[in-house]
């Protein structure tokens, strides 16, 4: 696959704070990537660079091989920010017709309807007429309407109820299939882990992880296997393994924390342990978020 991204030493500093400190990554095309990072970590500011909408103190940022503020690039992605703002004084209908008229190839008016989940009624009203989650569907539909390749979502789902979360993702895997390459900054966690396919972790303007999530996962959370044990077995035959790192019980449950539960079962198994209600935590992205995040602020 062709890399349709390519950041080297991307560096922003305003005043004398360093916002995004020398990153370097490529993506490829059809990858679905979260940009992840607590307040302040540089992942807006870097997307603003990615977008030419933001000047970079050092370092390129290229979108198919060429300049960002390209009109032959901007005529390939699609962009919704965070904060949505649409012009007053018109229908919903003719602001997506406007948008559309830009594009060489823009994507059907009944398309974009389906994909962003605007209804008959939403189209016909005025834009200062909308709700804040209706501004997040003209923005959707406003990001699709040049049938892009490339697409930008900040913060997407803020302000949305759980309903139109659920949707939003669903037209985001149907894009993916499409072959089409997504980035994507949230602040909730699991939207990360169940929609990306690779995860960069920032803070404090730098890269502290890039993988997919269930790398990162298995790298930095904890994982383990309990069970209920029908008598009594002894810790030590688990304590003594190279890959267990703790062993504990909790009311009626054995803990054993471990960075490989394949080989925990396995000597279950293999010693006929007399076990039941095996469970299996492959760790959480919110401690991996939490233990990278942390570690990096100690050192």
């Amino acid at each position: 696959m062709d890399s349709v991204v390519e950041i080297k030493q991307l560096t922003k500093v305003f005043k004398n704070t360093k916002a995004v400190d020398g990153v370097s990554f490529s993506i490829k095309q059809g990858e679905v990537v979260a940009i992840l990072g607590p307040n302040g970590a540089g992942k807006t500011t870097t997307m603003l660079m990615m977008l030419g909408l933001l000047n970079p103190t050092a370092g390129v940022a290229r979108l198919f091989n060429e300049d960002a503020k390209a009109i032959s690039v901007r005529e390939r992605i699609g962009v919704m920010l965070q904060e949505v703002s649409v012009m007053d004084a018109m229908k919903v209908k003719e602001l997506i017709k406007l948008f559309q008229s830009y594009y060489p190839n823009p994507l059907e008016m009944e398309k974009l309807v389906r994909l962003s989940g605007l209804s008959e009624q939403d189209l016909n009203k005025r834009t200062e007429k909308l709700s804040g989650g209706q501004k997040r569907r003209v923005g959707f539909a406003l990001a699709l309407a040049g049938n892009p390749e490339l697409l930008f979502f900040d913060e997407p789902t803020v302000g949305m109820d759980i309903s139109a979360r659920k949707v939003f993702w669903e037209t985001v895997r149907e894009l993916s299939e499409q072959g089409k390459t997504i980035i994507f900054t949230t602040h909730y966690l699991q939207e990360a882990d169940d929609i990306a396919s690779r995860i960069i972790l920032f803070n404090e303007g730098s890269i502290v992880a890039d993988g997919n999530p269930a790398d990162i996962k298995k790298k930095l959370s904890k994982q383990s296997v309990s069970f209920i044990a029908k008598n009594d077995i002894n810790k030590e035959l688990f304590v003594q393994l190279p890959f267990v790192s703790d062993v504990f019980q909790k009311n009626d449950r054995m803990y054993i924390v471990t960075d490989d539960t394949d080989s925990i079962l396995a000597t279950i198994f293999k010693g006929n342990l007399q076990v039941q209600d095996i469970q299996i935590e492959k760790g959480r992205l919110e401690e991996a978020f939490e233990q990278l995040t942390v570690d990096r602020e100690a050192v």
